[in-house]
């Protein structure tokens, strides 16, 4: 089955907005999603970007409150209304759960959304290991093996590897969607994914 990569982090903002709509568009397309959790925060540091804490008022109110509240009525993906409490603690726990479902041979689609949306609309800390383990129950995963694996050498160094290859391939930011090589950064391309997964645009990325 031919796939859609799908570049994010467990704590994402945007993946979350556009988590269920992207997840009907892949099984509409018949496309299998090719999971690539990376640590983003060293993704957005190596692409140049400043870091969140030192950008302007203006530009963290619009970005992480008017965009999101907006995309949130737009997606019908409820949210908080505000940054959840533990949004800055470390994520390589639930990234790794979920790489660790893939090296389990797991179908993690389902986990993948439950993280994002536990985290945005219900305030989750990701960074606790009962609550990612009541997560995974609830979306229908026994999470021992999950949450063991997730720090495992192996896990880790596919982690590390996944954040490698983003950089590698210009990504700078969550979500990001490869349609055969095409790069559409942000759940606001979406309908840009859909669109390709038909009919693919013109043109060629990378650019040499």
């Amino acid at each position: 089955m031919k796939e859609i990569e799908y570049f994010y982090a467990a704590h994402s903002a945007f993946a979350y907005l556009g988590s269920a709509r992207f997840m009907a568009i892949a099984a509409a397309s018949g496309r299998r999603i090719a999971h690539r959790p990376v640590d983003l925060r060293r993704v957005v540091a190596e692409a140049g970007a400043v870091p969140f804490g030192r950008r302007s008022k203006a530009h963290v109110a619009y970005y992480f409150d008017r965009e999101i509240e907006r995309w949130s009525e737009e997606r019908n993906a409820p949210w908080i209304g505000r940054i959840p409490t533990h949004h800055t603690n470390d994520i390589t726990l639930p990234n790794g759960m979920l790489i660790a479902g893939l090296r389990l041979g797991l179908d993690i689609d389902r986990l993948a959304h439950a993280l994002l949306e536990n985290h945005w609309p219900h305030d989750a800390d990701l960074a606790d290991r009962s609550t990612l383990a009541a997560i995974g129950r609830d979306a229908g995963f026994d999470p021992a093996p999950l949450l063991d694996l997730a720090l495992a050498p192996e896990v880790q160094a596919t982690y590390r590897a996944n954040t490698e290859e983003a950089i590698h391939r210009s990504v700078f930011g969550s979500p990001t969607y490869f349609v055969d090589g095409d790069m559409f950064y942000g759940q606001d391309r979406l309908e840009m994914v859909e669109r390709a997964l038909a009919r693919p645009y013109a043109g060629k990325w990378p650019r040499r």
